[in-house]
């Protein structure tokens, strides 16, 4: 750096003139600037240079020097690129603008595009000069005006100098007709009442020979179909003339001009595609037009090459988004089978994405590349796994449920841990509804059971017990099948659970037989080796507490399916060794039990066989959701896990919360009345699990609830709370469950959607007299199969009154914004 300086100092010295030059101008061109912030060995020493730079310039700008102006304009620019102030040299611009060298005019054009925005005040003096030299007999001039314009203009430039564009779209320059239309696309996403002046002129240049005219105006198009949908039917008109460039485009030999890859224009074929869609999406008459060249599309583009496939993309999706042919729809799901043996990740991620869109429209063409969406389960790409996962599910029916059911079992077993939870609830729906027999159904509950883990849901483990009381036939088929795996594996939570359960209920079976088949030999089973693997699982470190409660109510009904004195005398002193537990509710159930054995008057009726519960089916709502490690959640004694933070920051949850309530306070009227204190995160989680009026109630007895769904003491179930149904809009719906009655009324709103759902918040207001609390939102984003949950707690409703809500709802679907507003009562 210093040698840099020392260079100029020789300079200077050399001839005066230069050296006032210099003094003046800083750096005396633009290509010494960037040497010398090259040569900048530290960030302070380029500061300290082009800090004295854009003083110099500053200073250079006071003399009235055309050449001086030019070149620092050029060196502000730089400077501008680095992140440092350059908007002291806008004024600059509009100099070098009024210019009549086109150098002059380029340079300032750029300054204006690059240091101004549409917000600029300095921007009103700009429009005079691009009108006037969006008339300049230069092409050239007129196609920096237009350029600029299509940057930087504003509503207030849009209006002015709209009739200018609309005559440039009429212009004998193809290059100033392109330009042009970019223009108009501007003025109409600006201001869109302006839609009107460029009708015409748009479907006139829908029929230009030049590729790049007509590429630009299919946008215009595009953006105009998109603002004024009624527009279209207009538009139709051209589609003909479209048709007849896409047929030319596909049989054009070699043009060097346009080939990219071989394929002649891929982008202006896309873009024909993509309008044709628009066009033929609700006409039939469009339709039926463009079917043939649909199909020519379709088998005469090379696929081998990302160019091709691109077209075949948009051909895909304007076939099915069309009024097309059923044979174009099979040709075009094949097309979208072929992607899927694609290399590219991403063609097969779009391949997969798409099928899922249509594989409600046309399900027989898309089971016939089963195969192959199978086969993307044990893709390395975490994202195509889950799309095919997804795409699976719909896959299933009466007739392919077996091959089906046996790749998701399969994949089960080497399944990330995000997958487990939702793939164990969609196989239980799948096994419920179309299952071909009740032991192949039982079967595949069992390896759920074996493979899953701690990753199943209570009311998949309650829908399996049901199974097993519904079918009498398979009862000492499922009691050996549990036996053995028990003994096998003490691991798994929930096929423990539901082994002990199985094994309490029908125990006695196994002592009927006293033995398994078991690899083609048999096993003895006596009740002295049953009381012994649950004495072992008592003792093992996968004693959870539900474990220890099941264990000990399975003992207790063992007792009464024996006649084995010495196993009964046995079973009692282990019911005594559980009097004095620690855990208040395994304590309670051993000394229960313990008083219970003692009364023979009422022994075998309170532990006979557990009457048919209800049959239920697993509802999709239920799937997805947070993690219960039930495991680790009662051995930790806490139950951080039961509700998922990962999108509610702690130290914005009372302020977010706050927020929301400040927002809606005047929608009942004002209220003098301070508003409830923001609930903690430990009293969040209290309250998602519905403890408002006991918060030191234990986390256990109220985690093993739905475990203990069915109660072996015949204890009866509570009444699940039913969901009310407030709304469904856009592939997402909330429901509300009143949890509790009364003054403090608990009201939870569950929400679900078959779309993607992004950054939910619901905001809600009740009337004046009453105060409410929001509970954090379980999480802000769903996909298709999860559910969230967000509580609200009301206080000083009326004696026998009804809940009252005026809700907001936000949300984002498919990128865009969605707010509604709606009052709902309690019926």
């Amino acid at each position: 750096m210093s040698t840099f300086f020392q260079a100029q100092q020789q300079v200077a010295a050399l001839d005066p003139r230069i050296g006032n030059l210099m003094a003046s101008a800083g750096l005396y061109n633009l290509r010494a600037l960037i040497k010398g912030v090259r040569a900048c060995k530290t960030l302070a020493d380029e500061r300290a240079l082009l800090q004295k730079e854009s003083a110099a310039i500053r200073t250079s700008f006071k003399d009235d020097d055309a050449y001086m102006r030019y070149n620092n304009l050029s060196k502000l620019l730089y400077i501008h690129m680095l992140g440092y102030p350059a908007h002291f040299g806008q004024m600059e611009c509009l100099k070098l603008v009024a210019s009549p060298r086109f150098t002059d005019k380029r340079l300032g054009y750029l300054g204006i595009m690059v240091l101004l925005d549409e917000n600029a005040q300095v921007l009103m003096l700009v429009t005079n000069g691009l009108k006037n030299d969006m008339n300049h007999s230069n092409m050239y001039i007129v196609g920096l005006a237009l350029c600029t314009f299509a940057n930087i203009a504003s509503e207030e430039m849009s209006r002015d100098l709209c009739n200018e564009i609309e005559k440039l779209m009429g212009s004998s320059n193809s290059y100033i007709r392109k330009k042009a239309v970019l223009c108009a696309m501007r003025i109409i996403r600006k201001v869109p009442d302006l839609i009107d002046h460029f009708l015409e002129p748009t479907l006139q240049l829908l029929g230009d020979k030049s590729h790049g005219v007509l590429l630009c105006t299919l946008s215009l198009a595009i953006q105009i179909c998109e603002i004024d949908p009624s527009s279209i039917s207009l538009f139709g008109r051209s589609t003909s003339s479209l048709v007849a460039v896409l047929r030319n485009l596909l049989s054009t030999s070699f043009s060097p001009e346009h080939d990219v890859a071989g394929i002649t224009d891929p982008f202006l074929q896309a873009k024909i595609l993509r309008f044709l869609r628009i066009l033929g999406r609700e006409s039939t008459e469009v339709s039926d037009l463009i079917n043939d060249i649909l199909a020519q599309v379709a088998t005469n583009t090379d696929g081998s090459k990302i160019v091709g496939n691109s077209i075949l993309y948009e051909c895909v999706l304007t076939i099915l988004e069309t009024k097309a042919d059923a044979g174009l729809r099979v040709m075009a799901i094949n097309i979208l089978g072929k992607f899927l043996g694609n290399s590219d990740n991403n063609i097969r991620y779009v391949a997969l994405n798409t099928l899922n869109k249509v594989v409600g429209i046309d399900t027989n063409a898309v089971q016939r590349h089963r195969t192959t969406i199978l086969e993307c389960l044990h893709d390395p790409d975490i994202s195509i796994r889950r799309r095919a996962l997804e795409l699976t599910y719909k896959l299933i029916n009466e007739n392919t449920v077996s091959s089906v059911m046996s790749e998701l079992l399969q994949f089960l077993e080497v399944a990330d841990n995000e997958f487990k939870l939702g793939l164990t609830t969609r196989i239980c729906m799948a096994a419920d509804r179309f299952a071909p027999n009740a032991r192949w159904h039982l079967d595949t509950m069992l390896h759920v059971l074996r493979v899953s883990g701690h990753y199943v849901r209570e009311d998949v483990l309650a829908s399996f017990l049901r199974l097993v009381c519904h079918t009498p036939e398979l009862h000492a088929y499922a009691v050996e099948n549990l036996y053995l795996s028990l003994h096998a594996d003490m691991s798994q939570l929930y096929q423990t659970l539901a082994a002990v359960w199985v094994i309490g209920e029908y125990g006695d079976l196994l002592f009927e037989r006293g033995r398994i088949e078991q690899n083609g030999t048999a096993q003895p089973v006596h009740p002295k080796s049953v009381v012994d693997m649950l004495a072992m699982l008592l003792d093992s470190v996968y004693a959870t507490e539900p474990v220890r409660e099941y264990v000990l109510t399975a003992l207790t009904k063992l007792h009464t399916r024996m006649q084995d004195t010495e196993q009964q005398k046995r079973i009692r002193s282990i019911l005594a060794q559980y009097v004095e537990s620690i855990d208040l509710e395994t304590q309670k159930r051993a000394l229960e039990y313990s008083v219970l054995l003692k009364r023979d008057s009422v022994r075998d009726a309170v532990l006979e066989v557990m009457p048919l519960p209800e049959k239920r089916s697993i509802v999709l709502e239920t799937v997805g959701g947070e993690t219960k490690d039930l495991r680790s959640t009662v051995s930790s004694g806490q139950n951080d896990l039961l509700l998922d933070t990962e999108n509610t920051p702690a130290g914005n949850t009372a302020h977010s919360q706050q927020n929301a309530q400040d927002l809606l306070l005047d929608i009942f009227g004002g209220s003098n009345e301070p508003a409830p204190p923001a609930v903690s995160a430990t009293a969040s989680r209290q309250d998602i699990l519905g403890l408002f009026d006991t918060p030191s109630q234990p986390p256990v007895a109220q985690t093993t609830s739905a475990l203990s769904s069915m109660n072996l003491l015949d204890e009866p179930e509570s009444e699940k709370p039913q969901a009310l149904p407030v709304y469904n809009k856009n592939g997402f719906s909330m429901a509300l469950n009143i949890l509790s009655h009364g003054a403090d009324v608990t009201v939870q709103a569950c929400f679900t959607c078959t779309t993607d759902v992004q950054h939910i918040m619901l905001q809600a207001a009740v009337p004046k007299t009453q105060q409410l609390q929001m509970l954090p939102l379980s999480k802000s984003s769903i996909v298709p199969g999860e559910q969230a949950t967000q509580n609200m707690r009301i206080s000083g409703v009326s004696t026998n009154g009804k809940v009252r809500l005026r809700i907001r709802l936000s949300y984002h679907v498919h990128g865009e914004e969605v707010r509604d507003q709606l009052d709902w009562m309690q019926p």
